[in-house]
C-alpha cells in the first residue's frame, strides 16, 4: 500500500512537472512555467503541515481527510494516540486502585522525597501521626519531633524498625520503617504495636516481679548459710557437705536473679534515650584489671589492646555489662593456663569490640542459638562456672540498643571469639 502510494505521488509530481514545462515552452518560458508548478506543489504540503498541526493541538478534532503519504501520516499519528491513551488510562486504573488499596489499609503509610518533605499519606497516617493537608511538603522531622525517629530517619539503618511511643496519643506504642528508592526518595511505614507491646510489657513485668520477689528470701536463706557454716563447731561433716552445697546453690539463684532484674531493666528502658560519649579505653582498663584478678587462681592471661581516645555514643553502664559478660565469660570457660585477648580498635567499617580466648571452643552447630536466654551449649560446663545461660542475651540486648551486631566465631579445641561491632556514626574521637 505504501509503495503504490509512492508511484502514484511520483507519477503526479512528474506529469505536474511536464505539464507545467509543456505550458511555459508554449508561453516562452519554460522554466518559469515549472517554477508555477513547483510552488503550487509546495503550497500544497504546507497546507498539510498546518492541517496536521491545527490537529495536534486540538485533541478532539477527529482525523483529517487526506490523501498518500500524509493520510498514512495522520492515521499513523492516531493510532499513536489512540494507544498511548489507553495505555495512560490503564496505568491511571492501576495507579488509583492501588492508592485505594494504601489508603484502606489500617497501617500508616507516608511517601518522602529525596529533600525529606512530605508527599503523601494515606488516610490511616493523618489518625496515627495527624498530618494535615497543610503539612504537604513540609519536612517530616519537623512533624515527628520525637529524637530516637530523627535520628533514625537521618541517618538509619534502615534494616530494623523503630519502636517509639506515639506523641498524639498518650499510651500507644508505634513502630517505624522505612524503604529508600529512587532518588533518595523514602516510604514510611508505621504499624501500632500497642497491643504486642503490652503483651511483652506483661511478660517483662512478671519476669521483673517474680525476680524481686525470690530476691527477698534468698538473701534470707544465704544469711542463715553463712552463718551456719560460720558457726560449724559441733556439726556433722555430713551437714557442712549439705550445707556446702545448698549455699552454692543459693548463690547460683542470687547470679540468676541478678541477671533476670538486669536483663529486665535493659529490656523497660526507653528507646528515645539520649546517647552520651563512652569512653571506651578508660571503661576496658577497669574491666582488664577485675578480668585479672579473676584469671590469676587459673594462671591465665589476659591481654587488653585499646586504641586510645576511641570513643562511641552510647549508654555506658550498658556497655560496660556487655562487655565485661563476654570477658568473664572468657575467663570462665578457658582452661588453667589459657590466654584471653581483649581488643578494642577502630577500621573503616566502625568500631570493634573483640574476646578471643584458645579455650575448648563451641560446636558450630550452637553458635545460631548461643544468644537464647538459658541456652547453654554445654550444660555441665555452665554448671560448673555457675553460669546462668543469660549473660550472652543481655550482650544481645545491648548491642540491639546501640544498633550494633555480635560476629561468634568458633573452632572446637581452637577457641573462640566474640565481635561487637558498632557503626562508624557511633564513633567519637577524643582530642
Amino acid at each position: 500500500m505504501s509503495r503504490q502510494i509512492s508511484d502514484k505521488e511520483i507519477t503526479e509530481i512528474l506529469l505536474s512537472g511536464a505539464l507545467g514545462l509543456g505550458v511555459g515552452y508554449l508561453a516562452g518560458h519554460a522554466v518559469l512555467g515549472l517554477c508555477v508548478v513547483l510552488i503550487w506543489l509546495l503550497y500544497r504540503q504546507l497546507q498539510q503541515l498546518a492541517r496536521l498541526r491545527h490537529w495536534l493541538l486540538d485533541t478532539e478534532q477527529d482525523v483529517p481527510e487526506s490523501e498518500g503519504a500524509w493520510d498514512e501520516v495522520f492515521r499513523g499519528i492516531y493510532y499513536l494516540r489512540r494507544n498511548e491513551r489507553r495505555a495512560r488510562d490503564s496505568l491511571l486504573s492501576i495507579i488509583d486502585r492501588a492508592r485505594a488499596s494504601v489508603s484502606a489499609l489500617e497501617e500508616a503509610v507516608a511517601l518522602v522525597d529525596s529533600d525529606g518533605n512530605l508527599e503523601w499519606w494515606n488516610p490511616a497516617a493523618e489518625a496515627l501521626l495527624g498530618f494535615r493537608a497543610v503539612d504537604r511538603g513540609q519536612p517530616v522531622i519537623n512533624l515527628i519531633r520525637t529524637p530516637s525517629f530523627i535520628r533514625y530517619f537521618k541517618h538509619g539503618p534502615y534494616d530494623e524498625g523503630l519502636k517509639v511511643s506515639s506523641q498524639r496519643h498518650s499510651g500507644r506504642q508505634l513502630q517505624f520503617e522505612i524503604t529508600q528508592f529512587g532518588d533518595n526518595d523514602r516510604l514510611m511505614i508505621v504499624y501500632d504495636i500497642t497491643r504486642l507491646h503490652n503483651l511483652e510489657q506483661m511478660r517483662k513485668d512478671f519476669v521483673a516481679n517474680v525476680s524481686h520477689e525470690l530476691r527477698t528470701p534468698l538473701t534470707v536463706l544465704s544469711g542463715y548459710l553463712e552463718t551456719l557454716q560460720d558457726q560449724h563447731e559441733g556439726i556433722e561433716p555430713r551437714w557442712l557437705r549439705a550445707l556446702g552445697q545448698m549455699a552454692q546453690q543459693a548463690t547460683r539463684m542470687n547470679n540468676l536473679v541478678n541477671d533476670l532484674l538486669l536483663l529486665s531493666r535493659l529490656e523497660n528502658q526507653p528507646e528515645d534515650r539520649e546517647p552520651h560519649i563512652v569512653h571506651v579505653p578508660r571503661m576496658l582498663k577497669q574491666i582488664h584489671q577485675d578480668a585479672v584478678a579473676l584469671a590469676t587462681p587459673k594462671q591465665q592471661t589476659v591481654t587488653l589492646e585499646c586504641e586510645p581516645g576511641l570513643c562511641v555514643l552510647g549508654m555506658e553502664a550498658d556497655l560496660r555489662s556487655a562487655f565485661s559478660n563476654l570477658v568473664t565469660n572468657a575467663v570462665k570457660y578457658t582452661p588453667n593456663g589459657g590466654v584471653v585477648a581483649v581488643r578494642w580498635l577502630a577500621d573503616g567499617q566502625g568500631a570493634h569490640f573483640s574476646v578471643t580466648d584458645n579455650g575448648l571452643g563451641i560446636d558450630e552447630v550452637h553458635l545460631p542459638r548461643l544468644t537464647e536466654r538459658f541456652y547453654r551449649a554445654d550444660a555441665a560446663r555452665s554448671s560448673a562456672t555457675g553460669g546462668t545461660g543469660l549473660g550472652l542475651a543481655i550482650v544481645k540486648h545491648v548491642l540491639m540498643q546501640h544498633k550494633a551486631t555480635l560476629d561468634i566465631q568458633s573452632e572446637l579445641g581452637r577457641g573462640s571469639r566474640f565481635t561487637c561491632s558498632f557503626m562508624p556514626t557511633l564513633i567519637e574521637r577524643e582530642t
